[in-house]
């Protein structure tokens, strides 16, 4: 990794206001994209579920031998990683796989079993929060796939933002499109789905915290089913 490149508030605000008055979805995100290649070089990354390869397709036309980092849980679905798999094998990208400190059996001998369900947010804070700030402190800018009709939660997301948080520039290339517009380019570009949402799946999470949704449920809705908890805390 080279030097680090300084990254601001106020050169996240710019971006923001400049490449948030395209229209078109596919172009504005392109255009955030190449401004993070051209602006933070190999400091850039983007981060992926794996749910699909949206932002990797996008992400590798724009930056081609982007790092993709992919958080390996240690409780992902088969099907999760053979999307990873298949993601990064057909697309010019460069995989960061990301592991936690412990193993899942070394995480039960210490916390005890399926701490998944008794709390998830100490879970999530030591297998998907921590190795990404820790990885993350490599770079000077991320991107996320993150969109603002996801969930109430993700409503006032930003196509480029400062993360106060890391001190660092966060792209979210797709904040703005619909779900029509996902749909509309996969299908023009035969993205690689995970076969999960075929199975009524709307997001896709850890398998233990992962459940199908019904029609007309927020997308999000199968994730910590039956608990307060939204998210897993890498995008707040």
């Amino acid at each position: 990794m080279t030097t680090a490149i300084a990254a601001t508030p106020e050169q996240a605000a710019e971006a923001d206001a400049r490449f948030g008055a395209i229209a078109d979805p596919v172009e504005q995100a392109l255009a955030a994209l190449e401004w993070a290649g051209e602006t933070f070089g190999d400091q850039f990354a983007i981060t992926s579920s794996m749910a699909d390869g949206l932002l990797a397709h996008l992400a590798s036309r724009a930056i081609p031998g982007v790092h993709v980092i992919f958080l390996d849980t240690g409780f992902h679905f088969a099907e999760t990683i053979g999307t990873r798999d298949w993601i990064t094998g057909v697309l010019p990208v460069t995989l960061v796989n990301v592991t936690a400190p412990q193993t899942p059996a070394e995480q039960e001998l210490s916390f005890g079993p399926k701490l998944y369900e008794r709390d998830p947010d100490l879970c999530c804070s030591m297998r998907k929060v921590e190795p990404l700030a820790k990885t993350l402190s490599g770079y000077s800018a991320w991107g996320s796939g993150v969109r603002r009709d996801e969930s109430a939660t993700r409503a006032d997301t930003k196509l480029v933002d400062w993360d106060a948080k890391r001190g660092m520039v966060k792209v979210n290339p797709i904040a703005a499109w619909t779900q029509a517009d996902v749909d509309a380019y996969i299908a023009e570009h035969q993205v690689p789905v995970n076969p999960l949402f075929e199975l009524g799946y709307g997001s896709i999470g850890c398998s233990p915290c992962t459940r199908p949704v019904a029609p007309g449920e927020d997308p999000r809705a199968g994730r910590w089913a039956g608990s307060t908890k939204t998210e897993c805390g890498l995008h707040t």
